[in-house]
């Protein structure tokens, strides 16, 4: 059972302190870096994450754009009020360049989807997706995208 988050700490705080909780996202060093509402960012560097090539390894690539979006979603629903748990239901991911610097990635819901609709949805329901498209580095040239549906469901 997931704790329900201190409602005296900003949310942002309580997604870093999971964040940092789960074995895996804290070897590779994850760390929340920014939150407008409509874009999310998380960074790693890249000495936690490198690959035999000296470059970003794969797995970390598509581990943090997954946590990204992740992270959005989680973020929307907390500042809607609503406590969830939230999944990728799928993605798909292409790797465009290799990374040699700390890993920077970038989510947002992907063009046409509609924040107001999805958190409707979720509040009727209690359960809601959302398409979000994560990036590695620029948006207007990444080294990696994923693009994924990202499913809300109530806890209980």
């Amino acid at each position: 059972m997931t704790p329900v988050p201190d409602s005296t700490v900003p949310p942002v705080q309580q997604l870093q302190a999971t964040l940092s909780a789960m074995p895996p996202v804290k070897a590779m060093g994850i760390e929340l870096r920014g939150f407008s509402g409509d874009q999310l960012q998380l960074s790693a560097p890249l000495a936690a994450n490198v690959n035999d090539k000296g470059n970003a390894f794969g797995g970390s690539l598509a581990s943090a754009m997954t946590l990204a979006g992740w992270a959005l979603v989680t973020l929307r629903l907390r500042q809607a009020g609503f406590e969830a748990d939230v999944y990728v239901a799928d993605s798909q991911i292409r790797y465009l360049a290799p990374v040699y610097d700390d890993l920077l990635a970038t989510a947002t819901a992907l063009p046409g989807a509609d924040w107001d609709e999805f958190l409707s949805t979720f509040g009727r329901r209690g359960r809601a997706r959302i398409p979000v498209r994560a990036v590695i580095g620029e948006d207007a040239s990444p080294a990696a995208e994923l693009e994924g549906r990202f499913v809300a469901m109530a806890r209980g």
